[in-house]
């Protein structure tokens, strides 16, 4: 049990991710990603004919129940499972942090940041909902997430997804040196 209270190492977490994709494969051509669930909620649920909604979702049922199992996954893993421990971070990252008035947190979000009233703020919009709607904008863009791109298009050696999944990383990078030090100083 006491393996469950831990983060398991990237050798034994990487392989048991990465053979969910020809797992999936196998089964019956399953392709594994999570942006494109929202797409099949939306195909059931709205009305009107959206030509992006036109089509037989009822045969991607089972990412809707893959995604139900990733949020009860989530919730066992986070409040049955929680690690005590803090979250560890790099003292240089917990000082960039301090300069801009975030304290150290023990959870994951810091929430000074993530919390009702900031997100009538600002620097609270700028981060939840244009910050929202660009990993959004960017998902459909690049026609699929990190998931999708990082893990099953990279182990079936699709270049697009080599492009994206460097392009994802290259994003990451350069906001958080250029762009997040101007909307923390808001």
């Amino acid at each position: 049990m006491e393996l469950l209270y831990k983060p398991w190492p990237w050798y034994v977490a990487g392989p048991v991710i990465g053979l969910t994709v020809p797992l999936l494969l196998w089964m019956g051509n399953k392709r594994l990603g999570i942006s494109s669930t929202l797409r099949h909620i939306c195909a059931a649920c709205a009305p009107g004919h959206i030509s992006l909604f036109q089509y037989d979702w009822k045969k991607e049922t089972w990412s809707l129940f893959f995604a139900g199992g990733l949020f009860i996954g989530g919730v066992i893993g986070g409040w049955l499972l929680a690690n005590p421990e803090p979250v560890a971070i790099s003292a240089r990252t917990v000082e960039f942090f301090s300069s801009f008035g975030i304290a150290r947190q023990t959870g994951l979000m810091p929430t000074e940041l993530y919390n009702w009233k900031a997100l009538l703020s600002l620097k609270g919009f700028m981060l939840m909902i244009l910050g929202g709607f660009m990993v959004g904008f960017g998902t459909r863009y690049a026609q699929g997430c990190t998931s999708g791109h990082g893990i099953l298009g990279l182990s079936a050696l699709q270049w697009a997804s080599l492009v994206a999944t460097a392009s994802f990383f290259a994003g990451g990078i350069l906001f958080s040196h250029f762009i997040l030090p101007h909307i923390l100083s808001l």
